[in-house]
């Protein structure tokens, strides 16, 4: 006998996830995440028997439900969201991190479901995020009381254009590593494994990350992501990276445990100044001038084929923090503006990032991401 539960697939940004609403999912956090694996056909390569696309962009789930009334940090908030990157071969969810372009779905399918007031032209909800326990504001552009979907906002890795959802992350510095320079400084020296020392900035807004120069790590920044699975060495220096970075912002215990304590975060980012490189996806060449700075990102151990939503947060604000590796290679002459433009395989993806010195501390105080999202299904799914 299988059990029935109501679900809306939909994609956000370069993302697609399930949505599912709390009250629909078991209470009990083990019977929760058996649910969850079993929606997705996890574990399985191909998830062959349930909704998962075997890939990790794919591979996602977002948990609605009214805000938590003991948490300060919910108060105002419309709802709550809880993000799950379901693991594909193994029997496992991890709930430590946070997905930037599924959030721009959220805001839409809370005003689908009828959970947030619509309010036209623009509706703003303020979503309390459960992994990293801080606020999300999305901007859901409004019609005849519903989400508009059509519009003339393009995104590189998406087919066609749609509304621009902008989302707001700045109040997620520091959630992850407890500092938005998790060691404190705009770059320090890791020793690595195969790779010796290292320079690498650490900064934690959206999700945590480490970036280094590509050229350190053997790379022009102009790869493919295609190109960057299929070095099987490259990317085992990488992970090292990643690992021994997880270990300095206190993130990881044991460097050595990385890939299964804590798959997703931090990501790592290799950068590099802008360069022509040829966009594979799209089939043109995208030209320096189009892009403030190369980068390329790894995430559950592989190449994003564009570039995750927190991290193109994450990285706009690395580049206006001075000292910073992202910082360096960004072009000069737009380092002091308020749009980063990052070169990634897939095109070229924009942010708003403002960050101001308040006595020793860096303050971000703009950190967004402009998203399309669509509802690709609702109905609902069976689970054995």
């Amino acid at each position: 006998m299988s059990e029935s539960i109501p679900c809306v697939i939909l994609r956000g940004g370069t993302s697609k996830g399930v949505y599912l609403l709390d009250s629909d999912l078991p209470a009990d956090p083990v019977e929760r995440e058996r649910t969850v694996l079993a929606i997705f056909g996890s574990p399985d390569k191909r998830q062959i028997d349930g909704l998962g696309g075997a890939d990790p962009l794919t591979s996602k789930v977002c948990i609605i439900g009214p805000p938590p009334q003991d948490r300060p940090r919910a108060r105002d908030a419309h709802l709550s969201y809880t993000f799950g990157q379901v693991e594909i071969d193994e029997a496992a969810v991890d709930f430590r991190s946070l997905c930037g372009n599924l959030t721009s779905g959220v805001g839409a399918f809370a005003l689908w479901q009828g959970l947030v007031k619509p309010v036209a032209p623009v509706t703003t909800v303020r979503i309390y995020n459960t992994n990293l326990d801080r606020m999300l504001v999305t901007e859901v552009p409004v019609a005849d009381g519903k989400p508009v979907e059509a519009g003339e906002y393009a995104i590189p890795g998406v087919p066609g254009t749609g509304a621009k959802i902008q989302v707001d992350f700045s109040d997620t510095a520091g959630a992850s590593a407890g500092a938005l320079l998790p060691t404190g400084n705009a770059v320090d020296r890791l020793v690595v494994p195969g790779l010796g020392t290292i320079a690498a900035s650490m900064v934690d807004i959206g999700n945590a990350h480490v970036f280094v120069r590509a050229e350190d790590v053997g790379m022009t920044g102009t790869e493919t992501a295609a190109e960057i699975d299929a070095d099987a060495e490259l990317g085992q220096r990488l992970e090292r990276v990643r690992a021994h970075a997880g270990v300095a912002m206190g993130m990881i215990d044991d460097p050595g445990r990385a890939a299964e304590a804590s798959p997703a975060t931090p990501f790592v980012a290799a950068v590099a100044p802008p360069r022509d490189y040829e966009n594979v996806i799209g089939g043109d060449v995208v030209g320096a001038a189009e892009c403030d700075f190369l980068s390329r990102l790894m995430f559950m151990q592989q190449t994003h084929k564009t570039y995750a939503g927190t991290s193109t947060a994450c990285t706009g604000v690395a580049s206006r923090i001075p000292g910073t590796i992202v910082h360096a290679a960004c072009r000069p002459e737009t380092r002091d503006g308020l749009t980063v433009r990052i070169g990634h395989p897939a095109g070229v993806i924009e942010t708003e990032a403002r960050v101001e010195l308040d006595g020793n501390d860096y303050v971000v105080r703009r950190a967004t991401l402009g998203r399309t999202a669509r509802r690709i299904m609702e109905g609902t799914v069976f689970v054995p």
